[in-house]
């Protein structure tokens, strides 16, 4: 595992939510406590998380979102165009990078190796140094409270902030919610 950040996504039938701290660490010092490691895409159709290098993030972020166009906001053809195009440059897929992207229908976990996870129960992914603690986090609420999808992302952030050092505590949020016609 890379020590990169921490990236938590929770999708339900009616919303998507998706967070990520704030900390940029190079090595053991930590550079910058308030980047923003998440984006929408598609007018805000499309959530992504990134985690890895600061600067891979907006090529892989741009380069998703050309595909993302391509594919007309078609997210699994989307996806797996990127997934191949990832893989196959030499240079790209070495990066100790990883995405989640997700809508209000799929969830995505998405790797230089040309992985496309779909995460078993279709509503919970997280990705970097942290991502197990707030994985472990989200889905204890999820089952034992009764807060909202973004109350448990960002809780779950918030504990992986205190056990992760190469995670902080400045929380970042982004949903889309289903609208009712």
């Amino acid at each position: 595992m890379f020590h990169a950040t921490t990236i938590l996504a929770y999708r339900t039938d009616k919303e998507s939510v998706i967070g990520g701290d704030g900390q940029v660490t190079f090595g053991n010092t930590v550079l910058k406590n308030n980047a923003n490691k998440i984006r929408t895409f598609n007018n805000g159709k499309v959530l992504a998380g990134f985690a890895g290098s600061t600067a891979d993030a907006f090529n892989l972020f741009d380069m998703f979102e050309g595909f993302l166009s391509q594919r007309k906001g078609d997210l699994v053809k989307a996806v797996i165009d990127f997934s191949k195009a990832w893989r196959k440059d030499k240079v790209l897929r070495r990066l100790e990078a990883m995405m989640i992207v997700l809508t209000l229908d799929n969830i995505y976990i998405l790797t230089g190796n040309g992985d496309v996870v779909e995460p078993e129960d279709g509503a919970i992914a997280s990705i970097g140094s942290g991502g197990n603690f707030a994985i472990a986090s989200a889905r204890a609420l999820a089952k034992h409270s009764n807060l909202s999808p973004e109350e448990i992302v960002r809780e779950s952030l918030k504990i992986a902030g205190e056990i992760c050092i190469y995670t902080n505590q400045n929380i970042r949020i982004l949903k889309i919610e289903k609208t009712e016609i």
